[in-house]
Formats: structure tokens, C-alpha cells, sequence
């Protein structure tokens, strides 16, 4: 399994790891992280054995990073709607049973090309079930100072695992097979489900029932696709791994096929992209005191379009070596600075959805060059595929540079809770739906222009957090009038929710607006319900 890889400064680094349930997990997540990295050189070197086809070999990251394109956001809905504590346990023993098959089928001999990716896509589907939830859960084990080197903490773990599971898949897929790899990441699984059965979540109150896995997805959604500093995040996200997705997808074949290597050679290769991660980790706090985040991530995008030249060109091994720790140190400062926009971009009750947004885009992107660079390394060569990736990956630089990584002030997403309680009465059915809300605005006809423009952030707003249809219009008979009204919700309950959901940055984008209405003359809202 994968935790967040978060690495923001932490004055007190080791300080999370005195919480008990944080510190199990954390260990649990080491263990499985190297399961996980043994399982990805066990299957690769075994597709090679399988097949001499390079989209073959390509398919099998396309595999694992399907399901992530198709289930990330429903999973990051039930992450946001469920106890993620069950949630998780059954998403582990799911992917215990699939890697015990990996190998009892490998050590049997039964194994072929469908079979493996189609073990290799049930993989992903429980990667896609967990990710979100997992990458939800540190804010639970930790207190609120605490969690920047909670992030970081995971960051290092993550990466502790890259560099050691490689280097032992190696020598475990030269001495037994790659079953014996697949074997024991069903055993890392082990330490992640009794971590999670001896951890004693205490289950936040429920005020109000919960919501419904299609609506919630649905809200997510419309959450993504109206926040532009999501937006931002999920553009410069798809711009890096477009191109960087060739590095790993094409590395097995370049390994077999053009250095003539083993699997012990392999595992080494990226060993080295875990220590490079690692030294990586150690540097970004120094490195972020110097750059911004966006010509940070600029540079380390560069620095990888040069890794897969290298790969491209250099056929020996040795050489290599260097050219793999440049490629962990870039990949990490780029994944590192994404996610911690992506983190801070959205608030508490929508973050699984959109972290899971965010994962739709890296994985999605990830496949989708999988597929790509596959096919041109099947009808030309490795070298011609890898230069062309590293070609986009420039590309993606200059078409991105104007796009600012968001940095937003915790207080800014912090609940305001200014929205005053709605009343229903007692005789209506607080199921019945959409609601259809209402304001009534009284402006001087000099400040109608601001307030028609302060009010295009207010309607942005409302869209952000469910609203499906908004609109503002002035009185042709008294111009002095205005009436905000927009469709908000499915029912009165998510109404309700919807009250718990605005932030103090949106209630000054509601101030902004509201400094124009006429001095003690009330602004008049009014709920009404569909559905009758």
C-alpha cells in the first residue's frame, strides 16, 4: 500500500511517532510500502519472462493505474461517508487475497500474460479503494500541530520502503522467483490489518445521517471542476506524469532487453530511485527556503526529462546508477509539492474527494502514457519512446509555468459556521428536494456594477460546495433590487450539510459582496422545496 507523501518542515520531526495508533500504523505502512515494491519487480520481471513485447511489459503499470482512473473518486466518496477504520480492513484483506493468488499461480506455473494483468488490475482496484481513505487518515492519529511532520513522517517511511523492496526483490526474484515476492507482500499486509484492529478510532458524532455514495460523489465532483486552485493542482499533475510515466513503465524492458540484465540488476535500479527519494526528502526543506513551489517543481521536471534521456541513451549499467538517484530525488520533490497543495487546497469534509480527484488525474495520466510510450517502444524503439517522453515532459513546463500552485492559509478553510440555521416546519419530509434558495438584495444603483462583479466569486463559491444551477438578477421595475437564488441541494438533509460546509475564506468573499447592500435594510432569504 502507498501513504500520502507529504514532506512540509516539521521543527519536531519524530515528535508524531508518540501517538500510539500513528506510530503502529506508520511501522505497518513501512512494512507494507516494501511489500508493495517487491510486488511491482515481481511482476514486471515476470511479464518480461512472459513476453518480449514492450506494451506487454507497459501494460502492466497500465494495469495497476487503471482502476485508480475509474474508482478514485467513488472511493474517495465512501472514504469521506464510511468509518474509515472497517473500510480500510476489508480493502486489506481484498489485497492479501489477490497478491496470496499472485503467487500461488506463479509458484504453479499457471501463470500467463491475461492472467497476470488481470491479478495486476484486481491489485489496483483495491490500491484505488485505499488510497484516498489512507491519504484522509493522518489528520485522525495526530494532533493539529502535529501534522505536518506526521506528512513528513510518511514521506520518509514511504520512501525507506523504495529504496530497501527493490534491492530484495532482486535477490528473492533471482534465487526462488518472483512468486516468493508476491508471497510476502501478502504477508505486509498482515501488519497493516493488525495495526488497524488494535487501533481504537473513536467515530466523530454524527449530527446528521449520512450521505448517500452517489450524491457524495456527485458533490465531489462539482467541488473539482469549480475550484480553480484544485484545478491548478490537477493541471501541473498531469503535465509531469504524462512524460515521467515512461521512466518506470519502460525500465523492466530496458533492463531485459537492452543492458541484458537480471532481475537482481532491476531491483537494484530501483533501489536507487528509493535512496534518491530518500536523499531527496532530506533536501526539500532547504530546497523550499530557496525556490517556490513553482520553480521547484519546474527544475525537478527538468531534471527528470534528462533522467529519461539517459535512459534513452546510456546502455551501461554502472552509468546508470546516478542516473537512477536523480530520478527519485526529482520525483519526489514534484509528488511532495503536489500533494501539499492538493492537501491544503480544499477543506476537511470534501479533502478525501478531492485528494481522490487528484489521484484520478496522477494515475489516469500515468496510464494513459503507459500505453502511449508502450505502443512507440513496440513500433520503434526505447530510445525513441523515452526521448519523446522526455520531449512532453519539457513541453509540460512552458504550458504550465503561468499556472500558480495555490497557497492557502489554514484559516481559509477552516468551517466559519456564520450561515444562520435554516427553519423547516415540522409537517414537511426533510428528504424532499432540490432546495431552492433564495437572497434579496437592496443596492444603490452606483455600487450595482462591484457588487454585480464582488457577487461572480459568491456564485463560484456556491458551485464549489453543491450548488448545481446559480444566478443573480436585478429588478427591471425597481433596479435598486437584486435577487441571488440557486439550487443547492437534493434535499433539505444535504441542505443541512451544506451549512456545515462554508468556510471563513468563503464568508469574506460573502462580506465582499454584502458591503454593498443599503445600511440597516435586512437581506431576505428564503428556502423553498421541490418535490411536492
Amino acid at each position: 500500500m502507498t501513504a500520502a507523501t507529504l514532506t512540509p518542515n516539521a521543527a519536531s520531526p519524530w515528535q508524531p511517532l508518540r501517538q500510539r495508533a500513528f506510530r503502529w500504523l506508520w511501522l505497518a505502512s513501512i512494512a507494507s510500502n516494501i511489500g508493495t515494491w517487491m510486488h511491482e519487480v515481481g511482476a514486471g520481471w515476470l511479464m518480461t519472462s512472459l513476453s518480449a513485447s514492450p506494451l506487454a511489459v507497459a501494460l502492466v503499470q497500465v494495469a495497476g493505474a487503471l482502476p485508480m482512473f475509474l474508482l478514485a473518486l467513488p472511493a474517495g466518496a465512501l472514504a469521506d461517508i464510511v468509518d474509515r477504520r472497517r473500510y480500510l480492513l476489508g480493502v486489506q484483506l481484498w489485497m492479501a487475497a489477490v497478491a496470496l493468488a499472485l503467487a500461488g499461480l506463479t509458484l504453479a506455473g499457471w501463470m500467463t500474460v491475461p492472467l497476470l494483468l488481470g491479478l495486476t488490475l484486481a491489485m489496483g482496484v483495491g490500491t484505488a479503494l485505499m488510497l484516498p481513505a489512507w491519504s484522509a487518515l493522518t489528520p485522525e492519529l495526530v494532533d493539529k500541530s502535529e501534522l505536518p511532520a506526521a506528512i513528513a513522517l510518511s514521506s520518509l517511511g514511504m520512501n525507506v520502503a523504495r529504496a530497501l523492496g527493490p534491492a530484495l526483490a532482486g535477490v528473492l526474484v533471482s534465487l526462488a522467483g518472483p512468486w516468493l515476492t508476491f508471497a510476502l507482500n501478502a504477508v505486509s499486509f498482515l501488519a497493516v490489518i493488525v495495526a488497524l484492529l488494535t487501533w481504537r478510532r473513536e467515530p466523530a458524532a454524527a449530527v446528521l445521517p449520512a450521505e448517500r455514495l452517489l450524491g457524495a460523489v456527485r458533490v465531489g465532483f462539482r467541488y473539482a471542476r469549480s475550484s480553480p486552485r484544485l484545478q491548478v493542482v490537477l493541471a501541473r499533475t498531469a503535465a509531469f506524469f504524462l512524460g515521467a510515466s515512461a521512466g518506470m513503465a519502460l525500465l523492466p524492458l530496458l533492463v531485459r532487453q537492452a543492458l541484458q540484465g537480471t532481475a537482481l540488476d532491476f531491483g537494484i535500479l530501483l533501489g536507487c530511485v528509493g535512496l534518491g527519494a530518500i536523499g531527496g526528502a532530506m533536501l526539500l526543506p532547504r530546497l523550499r527556503e530557496r525556490l517556490s513551489s513553482d520553480l521547484l517543481i519546474a527544475s525537478a521536471s527538468a531534471l527528470y526529462a534528462l533522467v529519461l534521456l539517459g535512459l534513452a541513451w546510456i546502455r551501461d549499467f554502472a552509468r546508470l546508477l546516478p542516473v537512477m538517484l536523480a530520478s527519485g530525488l526529482a520525483w519526489i520533490a514534484v509528488l511532495s509539492s503536489l500533494q501539499v497543495a492538493a492537501q491544503t487546497a480544499v477543506p476537511g469534509w470534501v479533502r478525501a474527494r478531492a485528494l481522490a480527484v487528484y489521484i484520478l488525474v496522477f494515475f489516469g495520466t500515468s496510464a494513459l502514457g503507459g500505453v502511449v510510450w508502450g505502443a512507440l517502444a513496440s513500433h520503434f524503439s526505447l530510445s525513441l519512446a523515452l526521448s519523446a517522453a522526455a520531449g512532453v515532459l519539457l513541453a509540460g513546463i512552458g504550458l504550465t509555468w503561468r499556472l500558480r500552485l495555490p497557497v492557502t492559509p489554514a484559516a481559509d478553510i477552516a468551517p466559519s459556521l456564520h450561515w444562520p440555521a435554516p427553519i423547516l416546519d415540522d409537517s414537511l419530509d426533510r428528504e424532499r428536494g432540490p432546495v431552492m434558495v433564495t437572497l434579496e438584495y437592496d443596492i444603490a444603483l452606483e455600487h450595482g456594477p462591484a457588487f454585480r462583479q464582488a457577487m461572480q466569486a459568491v456564485g463560484a463559491m456556491r458551485r464549489r460546495n453543491g450548488a448545481f444551477s446559480w444566478a443573480l438578477l436585478q429588478d427591471s421595475a425597481e433596479p435598486r433590487r437584486w435577487q441571488e437564488f440557486f439550487f443547492c441541494d437534493e434535499s433539505w438533509l444535504e441542505h443541512l450539510r451544506h451549512h456545515h460546509r462554508v468556510t471563513q475564506g468563503e464568508q469574506r468573499l460573502e462580506a465582499a459582496a454584502r458591503q454593498y447592500q443599503t445600511p440597516g435594510v435586512p437581506i431576505a432569504i428564503r428556502h423553498l422545496l421541490g418535490g411536492a
